[in-house]
């Protein structure tokens, strides 16, 4: 594995979306017989931060609040979580962001969110050079930070300040079909910045999503692809992906584990830990919170993602997300439990 390197005052800043989760407290009930809501909180770059932070990393986060008492939620939780939230930025006239969770395991969790007008993708390229984007050994972000711009540019913006101050750059695929007026459109904007990306992070299906390998899939309507897995030859896809820059993409495949696929051509399996699934939504965010400890604290490719696989299974049995992401010593006694790491 190439190790981040230098010295810098962060570890780990994450860049994206953050939101307050309103997970269904009926679990097992249809969404439509829910009767109430616990309030945690959520959005994929915010709960890696959290999740690194609890591990040991330092890190800090750049994302968008709206003046509301929602924004103060979040930015309460991330203080006592000790995350870095200088850099946190207020949007007068934008709504902090909202998601709703139905919880049916073991298979059925329907997601509503609430992004209209949202603060978050309206992080600006000013927010970007006030960040501390080339004082951190890792810069990560998700791909729904390029469904619109401001944030789209942003975005591109600090993968390249991050390769020019020497940090490693990670992207979290992050998928979701509702938030792009076009599924295409996803393709096109992941593939425009993997040429300033290390590391990718994403399932199956994102993976297809990104690099749109089987034709059929190019006529889909953002309605069919909101209700169809976006299919394709997984392998092409990975080669081509990798084509375009990164020097790895790991492979989140569930209760499979995960699976390191290196640009020369080396495929690392990786397996996962054996659990019962109470709520799905979080367990890859977990696992990147712990792949990143690891490659930061310059592991190898196995064993982060081995310690991936652990924050993951530990957070797949909890509620919720953020809130539920387990410390350095938590996840190795899990580990151990099952024989440890390596």
């Amino acid at each position: 594995m190439t190790q981040p390197h230098g010295a810098k005052q962060f570890d780990l800043l994450n860049i994206g979306r953050s939101s307050i989760d309103l997970y269904s407290n009926d679990v097992g009930a249809p969404f439509v017989e829910i009767t109430g809501f616990a309030a945690y909180v959520g959005g994929s770059p915010t709960n890696i931060c959290v999740g690194a932070r609890r591990l040991g990393l330092r890190t800090a986060l750049l994302t968008g609040l709206g003046e509301d008492p929602v924004g103060d939620f979040i930015l309460h939780f991330l203080e006592q979580e000790r995350v870095e939230t200088r850099y946190i930025v207020r949007k007068p006239g934008h709504r902090t962001s909202a998601v709703l969770l139905g919880i049916e395991p073991p298979d059925k969790f329907p997601l509503v969110y609430y992004r209209d007008n949202c603060a978050d993708i309206e992080i600006t390229i000013d927010d970007v050079l006030a960040a501390p984007v080339q004082d951190a050994q890792v810069v990560q972000f998700a791909g729904t930070n390029f469904s619109k711009d401001p944030s789209r540019s942003a975005t591109i913006f600090a993968a390249e300040l991050a390769r020019q101050a020497g940090a490693k750059v990670v992207l979290d695929i992050d998928f979701r079909p509702d938030q792009w007026h076009d599924p295409r459109a996803f393709g096109v904007a992941i593939r425009s910045v993997l040429r300033h990306v290390d590391v990718v992070l994403g399932t199956q299906d994102e993976i297809n999503a990104a690099m749109l390998t089987d034709p059929s899939q190019m006529s889909l309507t953002h309605s069919q692809v909101s209700d169809t897995k976006v299919r394709g030859d997984i392998e092409a896809a990975i080669a081509g992906l990798l084509a375009l820059g990164p020097e790895a993409l790991v492979e989140k495949r569930g209760e499979q584990g995960a699976r390191v696929h290196l640009r020369g051509g080396e495929v690392i399996d990786v397996p996962g830990f054996p659990v019962e699934v109470y709520n799905i939504l979080g367990a890859g965010d977990a696992f990147g919170a712990g792949f990143l400890y690891g490659y930061i604290k310059g592991w190898d490719w196995y064993r982060a993602a081995r310690l991936g696989n652990a924050c993951g299974a530990i957070v797949v049995t909890k509620h919720g997300c953020a809130n539920f992401m387990p410390t350095f010593d938590e996840a190795m006694a899990f580990a151990d439990g099952y024989g440890g790491l390596d």
